[in-house]
């Protein structure tokens, strides 16, 4: 038995799973609802972890321990922005999401909140933010793609677009298949399968006698959070990572599908707990493989949690952890087809073309989107150079800056209105699309700071200039008394 083939066995049986978990949730879905949101009846356990799983991505397993790998613990400032970013997001956005996407004609996305909220008849508004939110996720849904590719491509040697077709086909086929319940249920068992494997490598190297000899001689710098490398707009690019949550349309999807607002304050503690132990895992990881390849560098070092469990276990152990990588790839993309799969029922489909299409009808367009959506990120996929972090970056400001600062005021501040609205998502995503082209000096910063900034005045400017009508401000008032 050669030591690819448990690990294909090993493989297959997680596939098999996943698909099963597909099959079931195609039998409990039945609305359009259902495919969205899962009617609104997660529980706090699956929309923790499906929010950690479909938030991590396969950076937090090879974008963050490559980087750690490369760089030491001075990357760990991502984690701490990431970390407090996710904290504020549970605390003062999640049960205002979830109260006011129902007040508001019962939201299915986040554009339809915004046409909702802001009583946007002539659909503008929802336009604008479904094409912003389509054009990021084709980046972001890529990246995972890339992540797919290099996975199958150094496990079983495949060359790299046959590995990119076969895993983009797995990860499409559930979502097409199940819609909300599959990516939720699937993302549920992702996760735990991700925290078992960050917390198992690292412990595994450094608990081996030989580690401790090899700790002494890694390079002091490697260990500092701050160094002589460390720079004012490196740390605030870094910390800055932790205000994309606010406007993450996969992220915010699960605080608008739990079963019940109250539900949130456990499920925000499971979370975050599993959120804190999986970097750390993932910091350690990368740590460990600096120990453990510092006589045989890394050619790629996004690669580093794959040639650990290959070396550091035998190939049952390492295929099952090496189908961690998969389940945080496909944990995150699943999550982003299915958001711009509602995105083209809602917001486009039944909006501009069929207002009188039936749910039969709309699932059939939702998993067409899917398909349509999954052909054109592999296109993008095909550089083999394309780096996991990279684009995960540009996607993450993008959604950060252009729906992060909308999404606060329209649940913070009466006075907002929809030319508002429209001003801040125009201003943020063209800093970030414009931000990203410039380099030196200032131009260094992670573009979704002043993304975020910008977006905000431009809000604030424009809302002052056309203030909501009556009606609107009265419906924030009765959203206000339900909190």
């Amino acid at each position: 038995m050669t030591i690819e083939t448990p690990i294909l066995i090993t493989f297959v049986g997680y596939l098999v799973l996943m698909m099963g978990i597909g099959f079931w949730a195609y039998r409990a879905t039945d609305t359009v609802d259902d495919y969205i949101l899962g009617g609104r009846k997660m529980g706090p356990a699956v929309t923790a972890l499906s929010v950690g799983a479909s938030d991590m991505s396969g950076w937090l397993l090879l974008g963050l321990p490559g980087a750690v790998y490369l760089g030491g613990l001075g990357e760990a400032w991502i984690g701490i922005g990431l970390v407090v970013g996710a904290w504020l997001n549970w605390l003062f956005v999640a049960k205002r999401l979830r109260i006011y996407t129902q007040l508001a004609d019962n939201a299915l996305t986040l554009p339809d909140f915004f046409e909702k909220r802001f009583h946007d008849k002539q659909g503008y508004l929802k336009l604008v933010s479904a094409v912003t939110i389509l054009v990021f996720f084709t980046f972001y849904a890529s990246s995972g793609m890339v992540g797919g590719a290099i996975l199958f491509e150094k496990v079983f040697g495949l060359d790299y677009t046959v590995a990119l077709v076969i895993g983009s086909a797995i990860i499409v086929g559930y979502t097409f298949i199940g819609g909300f319940f599959a990516v939720s249920w699937t993302d549920f068992f992702q996760g735990c399968l991700m925290l078992i494997a960050l917390l198992i490598i690292p412990f595994a190297v450094f608990s081996h006698p030989e580690s401790h000899a090899g700790i002494e001689s890694i390079d002091p710098a490697m260990l500092a959070l701050i160094s002589d490398k460390t720079t004012v707009i490196g740390l605030l690019s870094l910390l800055a990572w932790g205000l994309g949550y606010f406007g993450q349309p996969h992220i915010l999807s699960r605080f608008m599908a739990i079963g019940t607002a109250d539900a949130l304050p456990l499920s925000r503690r499971i979370a975050m707990s599993w959120m804190m132990l999986s970097l750390i895992g993932a910091l350690a990881t990368g740590l460990a493989g600096s120990l453990y390849f510092a006589n045989q560098p890394l050619a790629n070092a996004e690669t580093v949690f794959i040639h650990l469990a290959q070396a550091a276990f035998n190939p049952w152990i390492g295929g099952l952890l090496i189908a961690a990588i998969l389940s945080a790839i496909m944990s995150t993309i699943d999550s982003q087809l299915l958001v711009c799969s509602s995105v083209i029922t809602e917001d486009f489909y039944r909006k501009w073309l069929r207002p009188q299409a039936d749910d039969r009808e709309l699932m059939m367009v939702g998993r067409m989107g899917v398909l349509a959506i999954a052909v054109i990120a592999g296109i993008i996929a095909l550089n083999p150079e394309s780096s996991v972090l990279s684009l995960v970056s540009y996607a993450w400001a993008g959604f950060g800056a252009a729906f992060g600062p909308v999404v606060l005021l329209s649940l913070f501040w009466k006075q907002y209105s929809r030319n508002g609205a429209i001003a801040t998502i125009i201003v943020g995503a063209l800093t970030v699309v414009i931000w990203k082209q410039l380099t030196g000096g200032i131009f260094d910063l992670y573009e979704i700071l002043p993304g975020f900034v910008f977006a905000i005045i431009a809000g604030v400017v424009v809302s002052k200039m056309s203030r909501p009508a009556e009606t609107i401000t009265a419906e924030f008032e009765q959203f206000k008394s339900a909190l």
